[in-house]
C-alpha cells in the first residue's frame, strides 16, 4: 500500500487500491489490538532502476523518475497507513515478499505459522507471495479479499479464485477477525 501503487496519476496505481484501504486500515488496527506480528513487505528501488525487473525498466529510462524509489514520497506507506514501534519492515524488489529477502528466516524464528495478506496488487504481490508461502510450507495461507485490489473486479475476482484453488484460504477481513478470537 505505497504511494505509487496507490494514488492515481501514478504509473503503476492500482485502479482499486484506495477503495481497499479502509479495510486494510481495519486489519492493521485489529492485528495491533490482538498483538498479531505485523508486516510491511514494501518495494524499494535504487534511483537508477538498475534493481528493477526488466518488464519495468522503461519508467526509469530516457529521464524517467521511476516507482518507489528508496527515500521517495513514492515508496511511502499511503496514508493514513504507518509503521509504528514494533512493527517489521522488509525491502523487496520483486512481486514475492519472499524473493531474495528474508522474510522467510524472520517468520520462522518467531514460530510464525498463518500469513495473512493485504494489499495491493492482488496478481502480483499478493499472489506471489501467496504462493510461494505455499512452496515454503506455511501450513496457513490467508488473503483478505476486501483489503485487497487489482486493477479491474475481474481481474481481482480471477485471481482469489485461482488462490482458492490452490489452498489459500480467501476471506474477508470480518470473517478473519471473527476466526481469531
Amino acid at each position: 500500500m505505497q504511494n505509487d501503487f496507490c494514488l492515481p496519476g501514478r504509473a503503476l496505481c492500482v485502479n482499486g487500491a484506495m477503495g481497499c484501504l479502509p479495510k486494510v486500515e481495519e486489519a492493521v488496527k485489529y492485528a495491533r489490538q490482538k498483538n498479531i506480528p505485523l508486516f510491511w513487505v514494501c518495494r524499494e528501488h535504487c534511483p537508477t532502476g538498475c534493481d528493477i525487473e526488466v518488464t519495468r525498466e522503461h519508467l526509469f529510462l530516457n529521464g524517467g523518475k521511476g516507482t518507489c524509489v528508496i527515500g521517495t514520497e513514492g515508496a511511502a506507506l499511503v496514508p493514513p497507513l504507518t509503521r509504528e514501534q514494533g512493527d517489521h519492515y522488509i525491502a523487496k524488489k520483486r512481486w514475492s515478499g519472499f524473493f531474495n529477502t528474508h522474510l522467510d528466516s524472520v517468520l520462522k524464528r518467531m514460530g510464525v505459522t498463518k500469513l495473512v495478506l493485504a494489499g495491493v496488487q492482488t496478481p502480483n504481490c499478493i499472489r506471489g507471495t501467496a504462493y510461494d508461502a505455499i512452496a515454503l510450507d506455511y501450513p496457513q495461507v490467508v488473503v483478505l479479499s476486501d483489503a485487497t485490489a487489482s486493477k479491474s473486479v475481474e481481474v481481482q475476482e480471477n485471481n482469489l479464485q485461482d488462490m482458492k484453488d490452490a489452498g489459500v484460504k480467501v476471506i474477508t477481513v470480518e470473517e478473519w477477525k471473527s476466526n481469531s478470537k
